[in-house]
């Protein structure tokens, strides 16, 4: 019984690296650069905000699999 319990606490271990707090800071810079670009009054940049769009979709992803990580 308790190798079961040992084998338990060996799989609960954390996956935190230092890298995450620049993926974290990475997703907030491109979510204030997405935030500028839809705020421009007389011509908005298409094809920024759609890219911008796009990365800060993959990178809320990213984020979002690496803090499950750390908590389960």
């Amino acid at each position: 019984m308790n190798f079961l319990a040992e084998n338990a606490t060996e799989a609960v271990e954390s996956t935190y690296s230092h890298f995450d707090i620049f993926m974290i800071v990475f997703t907030i810079l491109i979510a204030i650069g997405l935030v500028r670009l839809l705020m421009q009054r007389p011509r908005k940049n298409v094809l920024a905000i759609g890219f911008a769009t796009v990365s800060l979709l993959v990178f809320l992803v990213a984020d979002y699999k690496m803090v499950s990580g750390w908590v389960f």
